[in-house]
């Protein structure tokens, strides 16, 4: 990973024309906030951080202790490229510190350093690999986004079936001149649905360039004409989006989910890792799947796991090992949603990963038939157990899980329930068009 200083980022910005800086940080739901400054306030920034009122944003703190810092890492420092050279914007992402200097317990991005630190004590380091789906639909003359698609394609299809391609061409060429290792973009199952696939690299880095990917999609979406989103599940019928998350351990170098001498040549972390991460999914999982919209995704029939099992060689369970071994071994953890916050969602993966390494829990068997086509017998009979299947109830699960709130600290964890609580119950309360056209004619 190369790593920037604060020289190499004031030289940068002067070589290319910078006018402003967007310092970028995320809320404690995922939402990617930014305070612009000019050039002239960059070298105070990357000193000092600069000042903002942390009241206003969501799950951060109360009026009366507002005052917070954003401290930006100068090794996330990049340039938008589509804004062109006269007027330049570029982008550090920030931590987020209280007026004492210490780091704020409610940042996500600090949450996710916590659990980091934490395998490091073991000798670990994290690698992700992400597989973001997205949507692209067209948007009405005022630029509100409808759900019609602008094109009829299929996994892998191209021109004129794939009429994204253009898009998604300029948003990987905007990606790789941002320092992206772009490894392959495609369209996916859905009438307008897409995937871009970037190359693995350490946790923190990963969630940085997550929460980078979803706002270049956008803004380049935008210049199209078209609407991105990564709601996971848009429009009734099709496949939902998802956010495979592929994840490894790394010890002085080597990845520790490998060895060649067992039969499946993993390592026994790897496996224990495994089973640490199936013993805490339904706690977790409102926080890697945290919209009420999330649960219409994760229904039997459109390829999103809803049983708890792994398997080596099919893609029906929650948990697959890609055939790739040696450095590439790794798990892919297939239940999350684009929705979630990168930094929150690496971090609970990891704290349960942990915990099944240190207390040596072990995975159920592998389940190497088709889960989708077995009966509710068969599934007992195995004993394969179900993800939660609302809002509502992953956030009871989340409340029973005490190792996935410490991964979280108290403070996220509390205005996090607080909000998908207030979240569950607006929804619970609505009369739905489906409800009216299935009843009110009947009753």
């Amino acid at each position: 990973m190369i790593t920037k200083t604060k020289e190499d980022v004031l030289s940068l910005a002067h070589d290319r024309g910078v006018q402003f800086i967007r310092l970028q940080f995320t809320d404690i739901l995922g939402s990617l906030k930014n305070v612009a400054i000019t050039t002239e306030q960059l070298e105070k920034a990357l000193s000092e951080g600069i000042m903002f009122d942390g009241s206003s944003i969501e799950g951060f703190v109360r009026i009366e202790e507002s005052d917070m810092y954003l401290v930006p890492d100068p090794n996330t420092f990049t340039i938008f490229p589509w804004r062109g050279r006269d007027g330049s914007v570029g982008r550090l992402i920030c931590d987020i510190y209280n007026p004492d200097g210490t780091p704020f317990i409610g940042d996500p991005r600090y949450a996710l350093k916590k659990v980091l630190a934490e395998a490091g004590e073991l000798g670990y380091t994290m690698n992700v690999g992400p597989e973001a789906e997205f949507f692209l639909f067209n948007t009405e003359q005022s630029g509100r986004p409808t759900v019609t698609t602008h094109d009829d394609g299929s996994y892998f299809d191209l021109s004129p079936l794939d009429r994204g391609e253009d898009t998604r061409r300029d948003m990987v060429l905007a990606l790789k001149e941002m320092g992206f290792d772009v490894e392959a973009s495609h369209h996916e199952v859905a009438p307008g649905q897409h995937e871009i696939d970037f190359r693995y690299d350490d946790a923190l880095a990963t969630a940085d360039n997550v929460v980078t990917f979803k706002y270049v999609v956008r803004s380049i979406a935008l210049l199209h004409g078209l609407h991105a989103t990564f709601m996971p599940k848009p429009v009734f019928g099709i496949n939902g989006s998802g956010f495979h998350i592929n994840q490894s351990l790394f010890a002085d170098g080597a990845n520790a989910f490998y060895d060649p001498s067992q039969p499946l040549q993993l390592s026994s972390a790897a496996l224990h890792y495994l089973g640490g991460l199936i013993s805490h999914v339904k706690g977790l999982t409102a926080i890697t799947n945290p919209l009420v919209n999330s649960y219409k995704r994760l229904v039997p029939g459109y390829e999103a796991p809803v049983y708890i099992a792994w398997s080596p060689r099919n893609r029906s369970p929650l948990v697959r090992v890609p055939a790739r071994r040696g450095q590439g071994t790794s798990l892919e953890f297939r239940s999350p949603d684009p929705s979630c916050n990168p930094y929150l969602a690496f971090a609970v993966n990891l704290k349960a990963g942990l915990e099944g390494i240190k207390n040596k829990i072990s995975p159920p068997a592998p389940v190497d038939q088709n889960i989708f086509e077995m009966s509710e017998q068969e599934l007992r009979d195995l004993g394969i157990g179900y993800l939660p299947d609302t809002l509502g109830s992953a956030l009871e699960e989340l409340k029973r899980d005490a190792l996935i709130q410490e991964a979280l600290g108290p403070h996220i964890f509390e205005k996090f329930v607080a909000a998908k609580t207030l979240e569950w119950n607006e929804y619970r309360i609505q009369v739905h068009s489906w409800e009216r056209d299935k009843y009110l004619s009947k009753y």
